[in-house]
């Protein structure tokens, strides 16, 4: 728990100095959860009223298609806020939800206890901001990535910039967000062990 604690001070500083008093302040607006594998964060058509940071594990972004199969449109790791910006900020439905790809333990922020740190602590809502637009643009910046690409090279281009995930998520979430389907994944796969060992 402290260590979770000094680990997100320690984020925040990376980026502007907050104080310990002030840190002080945050934390008692704050809490700690810790969820399984699949625990809905926040569920497809309900309004998104929690900022979460990723303390450990991974959070996947996802929607349904019109043949019922889930997308995963984004991995959340570490140290990274996760929320559905659009929803969270206007307080409209959301098209996509949050699932626990992993364990994980995230600390969580309501809408209203945010609210309320902000208008103590105007400095940590421009952070925020600030944080959470950054996080929204390297979200579609590795999205962008892969687009246009087959199927192979996105798998290569995946495996380069995220050799973690890999290790961590099962293969079946990989194909999601790759956009092909487990058996496209595993014939791509088992062609480059082939090249690998000839």
């Amino acid at each position: 728990m402290k260590k979770d604690i000094q680990t997100f001070h320690q984020f925040l500083n990376s980026i502007r100095e907050i104080s310990t008093q002030d840190f002080d302040l945050i934390c008692q607006y704050m809490e700690i959860k810790e969820m399984g594998v699949g625990t809905i964060l926040l569920q497809e058509g309900k309004i998104a009223k929690d900022l979460f940071f990723v303390l450990d594990g991974i959070l996947k972004i996802v929607s349904t298609n019109e043949k019922g199969n889930e997308v995963i449109h984004f991995f959340i790791k570490e140290n990274k806020f996760c929320t559905i910006l659009y929803s969270f900020t206007d307080e409209v439905i959301s098209r996509e939800e949050i699932i626990a790809a992993t364990s994980a333990r995230v600390l969580v922020f309501s809408r209203k206890n945010l609210n309320e740190l902000f208008e103590k602590l105007p400095h940590f809502k421009n952070l925020i901001e600030n944080i959470t637009q950054k996080t929204l643009m390297e979200k579609i910046k590795a999205r962008n990535h892969l687009m246009g690409e087959e199927a192979t090279i996105r798998y290569h281009k995946f495996i380069s910039d995220h050799p973690d995930l890999m290790l961590k998520v099962p293969l079946s979430d990989v194909a999601s967000y790759l956009g092909i389907t487990q058996q496209s994944l595993s014939r791509i796969r088992k062609n480059i062990n082939f090249k690998f060992l000839t």
